[in-house]
């Protein structure tokens, strides 16, 4: 058995690798798995023991996950007889080559590191980043796969959530708020005009009504053909928001029919010159 195990599957000069390294470094690799798969499940329990359950369980995962693999595969080949620094040594300049040309790539994976650790973002979030309003579904560590209101699936570089400025609405402490305006024509009971958009955003569901969160109206401004009112009203349907405004303004549209509110379309009045008599031709 001990020469089986000290047998040569690879051997090249001083550098060989035997049945009994390749066991070894396949019983690191068996443990490895057990072990990341029982601290994904206790960093579960703890969350779920606590009640919050959210993205940081997913960083704190995905980083055991890259540590204790990364120390495995270092382990495995030192079984095997690699030498890591040798071969990092032997590899330098070759490294810095590849580092050069990689750079945005390396700069996503240290971003990606930073992420997790930090947990500024975390899977999901609902931010506004790029110009878009995504809810982030998984932080790898080189790219980010996030969601968009249309459900489409776009895939981030880690570096736009650390180097742009980005709003994360999901870390605020109280939900947000939002509004939506309309202009009514300058003939319109403005008294009325509050009330019909007062009840309709009590009427909607996602309007929150506690005292502190109270939706209001305000009239915004005079303009060239219409007076605009505002409905503001908070929310914490913040991913969907878009879907709640229009059913407001539906809901706005058919109470304004019904009240004989009239929404104007823009009017401009043009004054010509009158026209001057041609002089004629003396005779």
């Amino acid at each position: 058995m001990k020469e089986f195990l000290h047998r040569d599957i690879i051997s090249s000069g001083s550098f060989s690798v035997t049945f009994g390294s390749l066991l070894s470094a396949l019983g690191i690799f068996i443990v490895t798995y057990i072990l990341v798969k029982s601290a994904s499940y206790l960093v579960r329990r703890s969350f779920r023991r606590k009640g919050t359950i959210d993205g940081r369980q997913a960083s704190i995962t995905q980083l055991i996950r890259y540590f204790v693999w990364i120390l495995a595969i270092i382990f495995m080949l030192q079984v095997m007889g690699i030498d890591i620094t040798f071969l990092i040594a032997s590899s330098a300049a070759l490294l810095v080559g590849v580092g050069l040309g990689l750079q945005n790539i390396f700069k996503d994976f240290i971003s990606g590191i930073v992420l997790l650790l930090e947990g500024t973002v975390k899977a999901g979030d609902i931010v506004e980043a790029d110009g878009m309003i995504v809810m982030v579904n998984e932080i790898s560590l080189r790219t980010s796969r996030v969601t968009t209101r249309d459900d489409n699936v776009i895939i981030f570089p880690n570096h736009k959530f650390v180097e742009e400025k980005i709003v994360n609405w999901t870390n605020n402490l109280h939900p947000t708020r939002f509004s939506i305006s309309v202009g009514v024509d300058y003939s319109s009971d403005a008294a009325l005009v509050s009330r019909v958009m007062m009840a309709c955003g009590l009427d909607h569901a996602d309007i929150l009504k506690d005292e502190k969160y109270y939706p209001f109206v305000r009239l915004e401004s005079f303009d060239d053909s219409a007076l605009t009112f505002a409905l503001i009203f908070y929310s914490n349907n913040l991913f969907r928001i878009e879907n709640v405004k229009s059913q407001l303004r539906l809901a706005l549209l058919e109470a304004f029919r019904k009240n004989n509110i009239t929404i104007p379309f823009p009017q401009r009045v043009i004054h010509g010159a009158s026209a001057q008599p041609v002089p004629s031709d003396p005779q």
